[in-house]
């Protein structure tokens, strides 16, 4: 009996292999000197300008230098009238730029996304400025607002202003002379955005739509617009902080000038640091920009509920 039950028992399966944890980690380990590497580029210079915010560092003057803890913030709130000045017109200048270039993008977008005899090419020609650099896209206009051979002098050829005139000499012009050279460059961003997520429309939604006798202004409001709304509130966000940073095409365009009246903060810090050498303040300047777009893109995602559903 004993002999039968130890032939009718049955095989002991056999032990399965603890798979092994490399395979798993290894996507990770192929990635992790990029990632490093990134972390270095980003983290040190972030963690630096803290650092230094809190510092007094002027290499023209070190015996100045040594730690000043919230003395630069306290300057910038409080003694310092050109810090709220550029933090205004920076505010101004985020507020048109983005409000007209969506409105332009989107127009465009909604323009080349219709059937048309050379939609290729039109499409390409909307979307060429964004191509060009922002250094580029200021020596361009700078050529055209010149006051001897540029925009000015073929008006005043045809009656409309007098010669000599410079549009960004003169401080009642030269911001809605910047508005419009930094439009050139900043429409195409919204339009590509904007006629991406246009081309995921499905076209059912348009004919079922006109089958109920829904007006074009009607279906764009409640088929198009509700469609758009991720897309648009990414976009402007976007678009805000790159506006609110830009530096190349004003200084390039202006300077700051005249006057001072289009000087941004990011312009402003740019000068501090590099004109006057003041890295400490710089610094404190940059922490507060920080801060202040953090602030306002947490809020502005918050209120316009991006990635949710509207009920």
């Amino acid at each position: 009996m004993a002999q039968a039950a130890a032939v009718a028992k049955p095989p002991t399966p056999p032990r399965r292999r603890r798979a092994s944890a490399t395979p798993r980690r290894l996507p990770y380990l192929l990635i992790a000197p990029a990632a490093l590497l990134m972390l270095g580029f980003i983290a040190y210079p972030v963690i630096s300008v803290f650092y230094y915010s809190l510092q007094e560092y002027n290499p023209t003057k070190p015996w100045r230098n040594g730690f000043a803890g919230l003395d630069n913030f306290v300057h910038a709130f409080t003694e310092d009238p050109l810090f709220w000045d550029t933090l205004v017109f920076s505010a101004k200048w985020v507020f048109v730029e983005v409000g007209l270039q969506l409105l332009f993008g989107l127009a465009l977008a909604l323009i080349v996304n219709q059937t048309f005899v050379g939609r290729a090419l039109g499409r390409a020609l909307v979307f060429s400025p964004w191509a060009v650099s922002g250094v580029l896209t200021s020596a361009i206009w700078v050529l055209l607002y010149n006051s001897q051979t540029g925009i000015t002098r073929y008006l005043a050829d045809a009656g409309i202003g007098s010669y000599g005139t410079s549009w960004l000499s003169d401080t009642s012009t030269v911001f809605p002379a910047a508005i419009v050279a930094d439009l050139w460059r900043g429409v195409p961003f919204f339009a590509i955005l904007i006629l991406a997520d246009l081309q995921s429309v499905s076209k059912d939604l348009y004919e079922a739509a006109e089958v109920d006798g829904a007006s074009r202004i009607k279906q764009f409001w409640y088929i198009t617009l509700p469609h758009l709304k991720d897309a648009i509130v990414l976009s402007t966000l976007l678009r805000a902080v790159w506006e609110f940073n830009n530096v190349d095409l004003l200084y390039t365009l202006t300077g700051g000038g005249p006057a001072g009246v289009t000087t941004t903060l990011p312009l402003y810090i740019a000068n501090t640091s590099v004109d006057a050498h003041n890295f400490g303040y710089a610094s404190a300047l940059t922490t507060v920009a920080f801060v202040i777009l953090l602030f306002c893109s947490v809020v502005y995602l918050r209120l316009s509920k991006f990635g949710g559903e509207d009920k």
